[in-house]
C-alpha cells in the first residue's frame, strides 16, 4: 500500500496509527522530506518496522552543507566547494571565480528543494541572478537560506542506487545496485533547465568496471566508513549522483533514498525478493543477501506537464489505450497525478506526471518499448524527451 500523508509531526502521528491498526508488517520511505523530519526515529521509538535512515543520516540529503562537510571529513572524492551563508560573500565568490576565468560554477541550494535547486551557471551574471533568488528573494523559502558554491566537472553523469545496512557499534554494509544514468535536462540533447529527472536508463553502457571498482573505492567505502564513525543508524537505501570521467569518479550528491526516476529503471532488473531485501537491511544480514540482475536494459522516459519545470498546467485527464500498453510489456508509473473525488479518472497535478518503464534484451529494445509506451497515454499538453538513454 502506497499512502501519502502530510510532511508534519501531525501527519507522522496518522501514519503511525493507521501503520499500529492495520498491522502493517513493514513500511519503506519513498519521498524526502519525512526522512528529513525524523519519521524513522519516531516509528522505531513506536516499535514499528520501518526501512530509511534516522534524522541524523538523512542530513546527508537534508542539508548540502552537512553533506560537502562530510565529503572532506571522510575522504570521499568530489568536487571542492564553499557553503554560504551571508549572500554578500557568495557573490564575492563567484565574482573572484569567474575572475579565475573558470567556465562554469555550480549553485546549490543547501536544504531541499524538490529537484529545484541547483543551477549550473555558464556567467557571472547568471551565477549572480540564482545567488540572488535563492537568498535574498526566498524563491526556494527556507531550502535556498544558505548555499553551496562548487566547481563544475566535466563527464558523464551515472547514478548509483544501493542498499544500506549501518547501526551503531557494528559493522555496516552497503550494496549497490547496476547503475542508472538520469536525463536532467528538460529539452533532447541536453538542452535547457535541469529537472526533476526526464528518464533514466540502466545499466549504464558507459559505465566500465574500472569505473566500478574507482566509485567502490573513492567514494563507497569512505561513505561507509563516516557512517560508522559518526554512529549513524542507516538502514535503509542511498543514492550516489557520480561524475564520471576517465574511469574516474567524482561525488556530486547523495540522496538518503531510492532516487527517481532512476528506480524505474533499476528494480524491474531485479532479480530478488524486495521484501527480503529490506528484511536483510533491518536485521543486519544484507552482507549475505544474493542481488542478482536479470539480463538486458530498461529503458524509463518521463512525460511532464506543459510548462514544466516552471509554472505547469494541472487538473488534465490522463487516457490509456491499455491494449496497446500491454503489447509493449511496459509499467507506467505515476508520480504527479491522482484520481478525481469520486471516480476512477487520473488528472495531472505535478510537473513530472509519470514514467514509462519497459525492458528489452538489449538498449534499443528497451527504448522502442518505452516510447510505445507513451505513445499509449496521453494528457493535454503532455511533452518528453525523445533521446532518454541516447544522448
Amino acid at each position: 500500500m502506497l499512502w501519502r500523508v502530510p510532511a508534519t509531526e501531525a501527519g507522522q502521528d496518522a501514519l503511525i496509527g493507521f501503520v499500529q491498526r492495520e498491522g502493517i508488517a513493514l513500511t519503506v520511505v519513498g519521498p524526502e522530506v519525512p526522512l528529513a523530519l525524523g519519521i524513522v526515529d519516531r516509528f522505531r521509538a513506536a516499535g514499528l518496522s520501518i526501512v530509511g535512515p534516522g534524522k541524523q543520516a538523512a542530513r546527508l540529503e537534508a542539508s548540502k552543507g552537512f553533506s560537502k562537510a562530510f565529503m572532506g571529513r571522510y575522504g570521499v572524492r568530489a568536487a571542492w566547494s564553499e557553503s554560504f551563508s551571508d549572500p554578500a560573500l557568495a557573490l564575492k565568490y563567484a565574482r573572484a571565480y569567474f575572475n579565475g576565468r573558470q567556465p562554469k560554477l555550480v549553485v546549490k541550494a543547501d536544504g531541499l528543494a524538490a529537484g529545484k535547486g541547483v543551477v549550473i551557471a555558464g556567467s557571472l551574471a547568471e551565477a549572480e541572478e540564482s545567488i540572488a533568488s535563492f537568498m535574498q528573494d526566498k524563491s526556494l523559502g527556507a531550502a535556498g537560506t544558505s548555499v553551496v558554491l562548487e566547481e563544475f566537472l566535466e563527464g558523464r553523469e551515472v547514478s548509483v542506487l544501493a542498499a544500506v545496512s549501518v547501526q551503531p557499534g557494528r559493522n555496516g554494509v552497503i550494496a549497490p545496485f547496476v547503475s542508472a544514468r538520469d536525463h536532467k535536462r528538460r529539452f533532447d540533447g541536453g538542452a535547457g533547465p535541469n529537472t526533476g529527472g526526464m528518464g533514466a536508463i540502466a545499466p549504464v553502457p558507459d559505465f566500465t568496471a574500472a569505473a566500478q571498482r574507482d566509485f567502490e573505492t573513492a567514494i563507497l567505502q569512505p561513505t561507509l566508513r563516516g557512517m560508522e564513525a559518526e554512529g549513524m543508524d542507516y538502514r535503509g537505501f542511498i543514492f550516489f549522483g557520480l561524475m564520471v570521467k576517465d574511469d574516474r569518479c567524482s561525488l556530486l550528491e547523495y540522496n538518503a533514498r531510492l532516487g527517481d526516476p532512476e528506480t524505474q529503471a533499476v528494480l524491474p532488473l531485479a532479480d530478488f525478493d524486495f521484501a527480503g531485501l529490506c528484511t536483510a537491511i533491518l536485521d543486519g544480514t544484507l552482507a549475505a543477501f544474493p542481488l542478482n540482475w536479470k539480463s538486458g536494459a530498461v529503458c524509463a522516459p518521463v512525460a511532464v506537464a506543459d510548462g514544466y519545470p516552471g509554472s505547469y498546467r494541472k487538473g488534465d485527464r490522463i487516457t490509456v489505450n491499455e491494449g496497446a500498453l500491454v503489447k509493449t510489456g511496459a509499467r507506467i508509473f505515476i508520480a504527479g497525478a491522482q484520481r478525481a473525488d469520486g471516480t476512477a479518472e487520473l488528472r495531472t497535478t505535478g510537473g513530472r506526471v509519470l514514467a514509462a518503464s519497459a525492458w528489452g534484451a538489449d538498449s534499443d529494445e528497451a527504448w522502442t518499448r518505452a516510447y510505445e509506451a507513451l505513445g499509449a497515454v496521453s494528457f493535454e499538453g503532455m511533452a518528453y524527451r525523445k533521446d532518454i538513454g541516447r544522448e
